[in-house]
């Protein structure tokens, strides 16, 4: 088996650029690592600062295998804007490009096939506001209905429509995908969805008569979760630790 092509670009990119892609790059190696990857498919894509330019997984590898280099820079259209030896899935990135498109502050997008994201997204009532997790997530959640394989440009403005200014969305039949300024506020909204999900299907399965949280304190936790993780999101301050993790796992992402 021959060996990827070698690249580097450390050094060859601003700082802004490189550090988005160390970020990205960890962010892949977080998603394999926790099992929520689907062998070379789904994808996160980040735009780079001030551009309409982004970052996405090079078609045919591993989420193990992305690095800070080897992340592919597109426009809009998918097309690619450097000297990169490897393509993209132009399919794959329909989804990100219809958001990146129409949400500014969309920095990240993050779409995946998990499972259990995929179970709650096809299930008649959808997320339940059945444990802390989900409260995170309830506020902001919207749905999107399954029409095939997303290779249709017409499919575009009912995603975007669905999507709205909210930050999560299951699709049904299909996965979860979750936004953010950051890519640390994209991953901790997806690793909050995806828990919220998992024990869902865990109450679900026992049998038992679920209790749902009370309307009064869903209206009020994401505003305390505001407080608490200082911001929108865990991403400022959960982001950092994901990230030592990630150099722990594995520094080789950050070549």
């Amino acid at each position: 088996m021959p060996p990827l092509p070698a690249v580097s670009l450390k050094g060859r990119v601003s700082d802004s650029e490189w550090q988005l892609r160390v970020d990205l790059a960890a962010c892949y190696r977080l998603v394999a690592h926790y099992g929520w990857d689907d062998t070379i498919y789904t994808h996160l894509s980040a735009r780079l600062p001030g551009t309409d330019h982004y970052l996405v997984n090079a078609f045919g590898l591993t989420f193990d295998e992305v690095t800070a280099s080897n992340l592919v820079k597109v426009d809009l259209k998918g097309t690619i804007l450097d000297n990169s030896p490897f393509q993209i899935n132009p399919a794959g990135f329909t989804i990100h490009s219809a958001i990146h498109e129409v949400r500014d502050d969309a920095h990240c997008v993050i779409h995946l096939h998990t499972p259990a994201t995929i179970a709650v997204a096809s299930l008649a009532g959808g997320l339940r506001p059945l444990s802390q997790y989900s409260m995170f997530s309830l506020p902001s959640l919207s749905y999107h209905q399954y029409e095939g394989l997303a290779v249709n440009d017409e499919e575009k403005a009912r995603l975007q429509s669905d999507l709205g200014q909210n930050n999560h969305l299951l699709l049904v039949n299909h996965g979860g995908l979750t936004v953010g300024e950051t890519v640390g506020d994209a991953f901790m909204r997806m690793f909050d969805l995806q828990r919220a999900c998992e024990i869902q299907l865990l109450i679900q399965g026992s049998g038992q008569k679920a209790i749902e949280v009370a309307q009064p304190v869903q209206d009020g936790i994401y505003q305390q979760a505001k407080v608490v993780h200082s911001g929108s999101t865990g991403g400022q301050k959960a982001w950092p630790a994901m990230l030592r993790k990630a150099w722990r796992l594995d520094p080789g992402f950050a070549e």
